[in-house]
Parts: structure tokens; C-alpha cells; sequence
């Protein structure tokens, strides 16, 4: 069936409207009317091919949310006018340890939601368009108890992001001395999931101005990371850090706020390897892991655990004619927190 989209047609190329072909809904199949679509950096690297391997005309977007159309005849997770989601993947072998384990992501045979080859040999394209058809095993369910859907699209990305390390992570999250470094896409969702978790929360930011919003959101401490004097005082006192940064930064400075045991989450992928002494680790037993995102199951008790705490993303919302200009803004880190798209845009 053809579908209107926004494409991106070569890595220098601008937004422009592009109609596309999603496969007619089979068995397994659910189709969704597109509301709301939220923009990763990740679409803006994937289309500029910052990271190679961009397939063109590319239609980014793995934060959707939307209102079911159709379901095959075998669905029985969702019908027909219930709200589901679509986040970073939409396909997986769904026969190997990682996939029985729920954690699809790493499956070998892991099919993104968009600029990659599903199993057809048909490129995916992601959530800059009006409808999409998915496998129902990848179609999350929204709950009705939303008060703002458009706060939602982003939680398929940003919000699963920060909540699956901090999950796993809860025995030193729980009411325990949690950081977070750097308030953007990913940290402000870092400090609400931390919060909503009992947790003592510190935002570090090398932006004074971003104080306020970090108080807003429920965090009771907040340094400006520049400031080496309370850098030093505050030395071995977190028990976990969520380091969100993907720009070069000290790392070993953040290292340091650990106390014994302590662990920091690594969410930014820096353009250079991260930079650290081994002893700073070694004398206080402290771990330094990484976290991608969730599998479906976890971003299902994610997406419910939003509804319950009546957490959503901050977004600015914009129409399919401003998606050049949100791109621009997101790399000059101009926007509280996130971008939605409002699908209906493209639909005029």
C-alpha cells in the first residue's frame, strides 16, 4: 500500500515529502494511523551517514505512537482503535537466546525500525510517515490513562534508554545517591525515572542555566560540572551515575564521584574512546557498564510505568514543514526536551 512519508534523499539532502510501500497486513501484522513521531539524534546521524551505512531515500523515526487501523487475523495483542507504539526495532529471529531472554536488541538478526533490511530484503522505513505495519510481538500498547500522547513518542527511545539501566540497576538506584550528567534528550528523562524512584537526585551540567528546569523536574541538587571545587567535594558520595554525554568529556572526574561499589552508566556514545585511570577503579571497586536500550517485555513495563507515574517526555511539537530546522536545533542542543512531529502535518 502506499503511504505518504518524509524522505531524506542523500546524506546532504533536506526533508521532503516521499511516498513509500508498506506491505499489506498479514496474520501477524498490525497497522497503525501514525499521530505522533518523536526525532532522535540518532535519525539525524543516520541520514547525514555520520555513522555509514545509510540507505536512501531514508525515512528515519523509531519513536511512534499512533491509533490501530487493522490487525491480522492471528493478533490478539491489540484491536482495532486501541493505541500502540512502534519503538527502535520492528523484527528479530525470535529463535535465539537473546530473543527467548527478551532481550531482542542484541539479537543477531535484529531488524531496526528504519535504514535496515527486514527479512524480505526490503528496507524499513521508520516513523516520518502516516502509517506503519509491524509484527505484533514489536507493537507496544499505550494506555488510554495518557493524559498527552504527544509526551509519549519519545519514551519508545529516550525514555526506554534511561529507564532500562536504572532498572537494572535499581538496587543502587531505589532511594539510593543517583547522577546524572547532562540535561538533554536522554538526561531529563534520566532525572525523572530517577526521582519517581525515591532517588537523591544531582544534575551535572556544564550550563548554569539549565538549573531550574533540573529542580522542575524533581532533582534536589544541581553542579555546574566546570566547577572544580564542587566537583571535589562531592567525590565519592553517588552510588550511580547515568552519564548521558555524547561529546567528549572528563570522564575520570565523573568516575571519581563514585563511592565504593558504585557503578556509572555510559548512555553517549563519544566520538573518541573515554579516558580513565585503571586505580581509580581498582581501589574502590567501582564498574563502569554500558546500556543500549530495552527489549520489548521491558519497554512494555516502561511504557506502563509511565502511565502509573504520569511521566512523559518534555517536546516541543512541530509540523513535517520544520523538521530541517529541528535538526539543526537538536545539534545546537536548542530544544527542552525533545521534538515530536505532528503526523496530521503530513497528512494535509
Amino acid at each position: 500500500m502506499s503511504v505518504k512519508a518524509i524522505a531524506f534523499k542523500s546524506a546532504e539532502g533536506k526533508a521532503e515529502p516521499h511516498n513509500i510501500e508498506r506491505r499489506e497486513v498479514g496474520d501477524n501484522d498490525i497497522q497503525l494511523e501514525i499521530l505522533y513521531a518523536g526525532i532522535c539524534h540518532s535519525d539525524i546521524h543516520t541520514v547525514r551517514n555520520e555513522w555509514g551505512g545509510a540507505k536512501y531515500p531514508c525515512v528515519p523515526g523509531h519513536e511512534i505512537v499512533g491509533r490501530v487501523l487493522a490487525v491480522g487475523s492471528k493478533v490478539t495483542k491489540l484491536k482495532v482503535g486501541d493505541l500502540g507504539g512502534v519503538g527502535c526495532m520492528v523484527n528479530s529471529c525470535r529463535d535465539c537466546n537473546k530473543c527467548n531472554e527478551g532481550t531482542e536488541q542484541f539479537c543477531k538478526k535484529c531488524v531496526l525500525t528504519y535504514n535496515s533490511l527486514d527479512k524480505d530484503g526490503k528496507i524499513t522505513y521508520g516513523g516520518y510517515s502516516t502509517q506503519i505495519v509491524t509484527d505484533q510481538h514489536f507493537v507496544l500498547k499505550v494506555s488510554s490513562a495518557f493524559k498527552d500522547l504527544k509526551g509519549v513518542a519519545p519514551l519508545l527511545c529516550a525514555g526506554i534508554t534511561t529507564f532500562s539501566p536504572l532498572h537494572a540497576h535499581k538496587n543502587k538506584v531505589v532511594g539510593k545517591r543517583v547522577g546524572v550528567v547532562g540535561l538533554g534528550g536522554l538526561g531529563h528523562m534520566g532525572i525523572k525515572f530517577a526521582v519517581s524512584m525515591g532517588a537523591d537526585v544531582t544534575v551535572f551540567s556544564t550550563s548554569a542555566s539549565k538549573e531550574a528546569d533540573a529542580k522542575r523536574m524533581g532533582a534536589q541538587h544541581f553542579v555546574v560540572s566546570k566547577d572544580q571545587e564542587e566537583m571535589k567535594k562531592r567525590a565519592g558520595t553517588f552510588d550511580f551515575i547515568l552519564d548521558t554525554i555524547a561529546a567528549q568529556h572528563p570522564f575520570e572526574d565523573y568516575l571519581k564521584l563514585l563511592d565504593v561499589g558504585g557503578v556509572i552508566c555510559v548512555l553517549g556514545a563519544a566520538p573518541k574512546p573515554l579516558e580513565f585511570s585503571a586505580m581509580t577503579l581498582l581501589m574502590q571497586n567501582k564498574t563502569i557498564v554500558g546500556s543500549l536500550i530495552g527489549g520489548i517485555e521491558e519497554t512494555q513495563i516502561m511504557l506502563d510505568y509511565c502511565a502509573e507515574k504520569d511521566i512523559i517526555c518534555d517536546y516541543e511539537l512541530i509540523g513535517v514543514d520544520k523538521i530541517d530546522e529541528a535538526y539543526e536545533r537538536t545539534v545546537a542542543s536548542d530544544v527542552k526536551y525533545r521534538f515530536v512531529i505532528d503526523i496530521d502535518t503530513l497528512r494535509k
